[in-house]
């Protein structure tokens, strides 16, 4: 696996389509996030003009050119919803939302005529002109485009929000008449129900204090709902269904065939769960998904490495167009180094791939002792191995090993992304990957499956037994014999699991480790009770790989967070609820 720059292609300097795209990006980034922090400052200043009295001492309802003095307490409501909206609206602007901008501008065009009637301090009033001068300046750098799902998609959430609490309110109403004074109609209780939605008192009187509180608390809460969710509907960035075309799936067959070999993760990018952007050229391309709102990429950019430029502008375009956070996760340190210089982005260690040497490999010496006795070991309890290529698997046999994985794995969950294909034993799809069966007793007790790395190399796809099996070493024993048959396959290197952070665990252990590495190695060893990053760590170190460094590539620190829950999604470790998805969906 290539873990520097190839030889032959210049690296040290940007090209002028490369200088003039990141520019340009730098320029947009810089516009959004002024534009976000005055729509921050605006929102909060117009709520606190509602709030502090040095900042409402002109304002009395009363005073609103003689409007009752309920429409002005309605007035002073929609202020503080629209200085809450503009707070909301501040991260659709930050990603250059369209929309956003569209709502912004009516915020601010409202706010200007609430000051104006309302006659209010001066400060909040000239907050909201800047910004709005500087939206209509800015226009053209809001361009990212919504949800597909379409504009009706936001009213119609509001809508059934504002319905459900309407009804909430009006049912209690309803069934409690004697918490009520007098004898109030139908109308009357639906007015009360209504306006509590937005805060308002309504023309009923009661006669216990707390069911007041209930009604005006259930009515505000809805409304509050309505508008948050509302919010949300409007400006949240399109997540399209993931899928590879047929189309794009032969291309990228056609990339991995004449450039495979640059990375062991290429044929990752055949997951039919991914989407493709090509470079102009047709010569190289960037396979990502979609999720929370982050355009995740794996591995290099697939093609040839002087097409990559054309491939990262082509992916970045696309993220802004749509209002995605563009990161890639596990690429390799060329291209970490293409992605920063090309595309302006960060990169991040990420952690460690293990690449076992096949001439090397040997099961001799004091360093190979743990995984000779595990292998002799399970030798004895009667496991046997075969290592075939998908091609050769005979008959029925694929299906059966399929249902097999079904069963073990208890569950359609699959845990893999950036080193998973999220298929097993599909000799159609994958005739050249290779399918390691462990057998006892006739049965079939554990699998591995390596895909394609170019010609010559193999990555480890999936790794998996049955639960059932009490043997230690049976991992080690088919790797092992993987190993051992690696020379009749062709194949003269092989990449074995993903060890994140492997190099802060083995700097906290050495002698002189100053307190912060230890800190950190001590949280890692104690992350790792629930995912595996100290023990995949060791089980690799036991076969002696040459440890390649994989990176994290992202565009600002703010957005960490959001592609962490991004990766840990995709990977099948956590991330959004999926009853909570499942109802934003609906």
């Amino acid at each position: 696996m290539a873990s520097g720059v190839p030889t032959g292609v210049r690296t040290d300097r940007p090209s002028a389509a490369a200088v003039e795209g990141r520019f340009a990006r730098w320029r947009g980034r810089r516009i959004a996030r002024v534009v976000t922090w005055a729509a921050r400052v605006a929102g909060l200043l117009t709520i606190l003009s509602l709030a502090l009295p040095v900042l409402r001492r002109h304002l009395q309802p009363a005073t609103w050119f003689g409007f009752p003095a309920q429409a002005s307490l309605a007035g002073t409501i929609v202020v503080a919803a629209l200085g809450i909206g503009l707070m909301m609206l501040a991260t659709g602007l930050r990603r250059r939302k369209r929309r956003a901008w569209q709502l912004a501008v009516l915020a601010c065009v409202l706010l200007v005529v609430s000051h104006v009637l309302g006659r209010q301090s001066v400060v909040p009033a000239v907050v909201v002109l800047v910004l709005l001068a500087g939206l209509l300046v800015t226009r053209r750098e809001f361009t990212a485009r919504p949800d597909p799902v379409g504009p009706l998609a936001g009213v119609r959430v509001v809508l059934q929000v504002l319905l459900g609490g309407f009804v909430v309110v009006l049912l209690l109403l309803v069934v409690r008449p004697s918490l009520v004074e007098g004898r109030p109609g139908l109308g009357e209780k639906a007015a009360q129900a209504a306006l509590s939605l937005f805060g308002v008192s309504g023309p009923l009187r009661f006669r216990a204090g707390w069911f007041d509180d209930l009604t005006a608390g259930l009515g505000l809460t809805f409304g509050v709902a309505a508008l948050v969710l509302g919010g949300y509907f409007l400006l949240r960035s399109a997540e399209p269904r993931p899928a590879l075309t047929r189309g794009d799936a032969d291309r990228i067959r056609d990339l991995l065939a004449r450039h495979g070999r640059g990375d062991s993760l290429g044929y990752f990018a055949l997951r039919r769960d991914k989407a493709a952007v090509f470079s102009p050229s047709g010569k190289a391309a960037v396979v990502y998904r979609v999720v929370a709102g982050v355009a995740l990429a794996s591995g290099d950019p697939l093609g040839d490495l002087e097409a990559w430029p054309g491939a990262i502008a082509e992916f970045l375009a696309t993220c802004r167009r749509s209002g995605w956070v563009p990161a890639v996760l596990g690429c390799s340190e060329a291209g970490a180094r293409v992605w920063v210089r090309e595309g302006g982005l960060d990169a991040l260690e990420l952690g460690d791939e293990a690449v076992v040497d096949v001439a090397t490999f040997s099961l001799q010496g004091r360093a190979m002792r743990t995984v000779r006795q595990a292998v002799a070991r399970v030798r004895r309890a009667g496991y046997d191995t075969t290592v075939r290529r998908l091609r050769d698997v005979p008959g029925e046999e694929p299906a059966q090993l399929r249902e097999l994985v079904a069963r073990w794995r208890g569950g359609p969950a699959e845990r893999g992304f950036s080193m998973a294909l999220s298929r097993v034993a599909d000799a159609e799809a994958d005739p050249d990957a290779v399918v390691v069966v462990a057998t006892c007793a006739d049965e079939v007790r554990g699998l591995l499956q390596f895909v394609p790395w170019g010609t010559e190399g193999l990555s480890l796809d999936l790794m998996i037994r049955d639960p059932a099996v009490p043997d230690n070493g049976l991992n080690e024993l088919l790797i092992a014999d993987l190993l051992g048959a690696c020379r009749g396959l062709g194949v003269d290197r092989v990449s074995l699991n993903f060890a994140v952070f492997r190099s802060a665990l083995e700097r906290g252990e050495k002698i002189g480790a100053g307190p912060v590495a230890r800190l950190w190695a001590r949280v890692l060893r104690t992350a790792s009770r629930w995912w595996q990053i100290e023990t995949l760590y060791r089980f690799n170190a036991r076969f002696g790989p040459v440890w390649v460094p994989r990176y994290l590539v992202f565009d600002a620190v703010r957005d960490l967070p959001r592609i962490a829950v991004a990766a840990f999604e995709a990977e099948g470790y956590g991330g959004r609820p999926p009853a909570l998805l499942r109802l934003l969906r609906r």
